[in-house]
């Protein structure tokens, strides 16, 4: 809470596999002028994401998923991203290394937290743990592909670290949970991270 606002309302529009809420509050200007303001909000809860490198092979560890919002609003549905998933109450290492087993098939060798992020805080309370780690992408410990009964169908990628990288700079990769760690993986390459 802040000096500069004060709740009057909060009605839940929808509460499925997220809440969305219309706030109503007053909120205070910076020139002291009170002022109504209405804004809906929508909690999913937290998340976790990594991107992983096999310095043997030289490749990232991405996956390529259908995403109705990009296909409702016009855009290309199937997006490369780096492996996410949701908390669920868990510890965001524990469960970022349980959605690489789901989502890949893999196990992280190493696993280093890099970041905290928040991806649209005009609209959505979601914050995302980052994390930077290694894998053997010879070394497989499931099918990955994610959970059917969750409607996940996810196709398991081994990109060249230059090609990733080139796919960032041509906005083929548009994700920017991924755009972050890929330009942090770079940063570290060059020895600035």
């Amino acid at each position: 809470m802040t000096d500069r606002h004060r709740p009057v309302a909060a009605d839940v529009l929808a509460d499925d596999w997220g809440t969305l809420t219309r706030y109503t509050f007053d909120y205070r200007r910076a020139d002291g002028r009170w002022d109504r303001q209405r804004r809906e909000v929508y909690d999913r809860g937290h998340a976790a994401a990594c991107l992983l490198h096999d310095p043997a092979a030289d490749t990232l560890l991405l996956v390529r998923q259908f995403r109705l919002p990009m296909l409702v609003s016009g855009q290309e549905p199937f997006l490369v991203e780096v492996p996410a998933g949701l908390l669920d109450g868990a510890e965001p290492a524990e469960r970022m290394r349980a959605e690489l087993r789901e989502e890949t098939g893999f196990e992280p060798r190493s696993l280093r937290h890099v970041a905290d992020l928040v991806m649209s805080p005009g609209s959505v309370t979601e914050r995302i743990a980052c994390y930077l780690g290694t894998y053997d992408r010879d070394a497989p410990v499931g099918a990955g592909g994610g959970e059917a009964g969750e409607g996940e169908d996810i196709e398991v990628l081994h990109l060249p670290a230059d090609e990733a990288a080139e796919m960032l700079r041509t906005g083929a990769i548009v994700d920017a949970k991924t755009a972050f760690l890929l330009q942090r993986f770079e940063l570290d390459r060059l020895g600035g991270g």
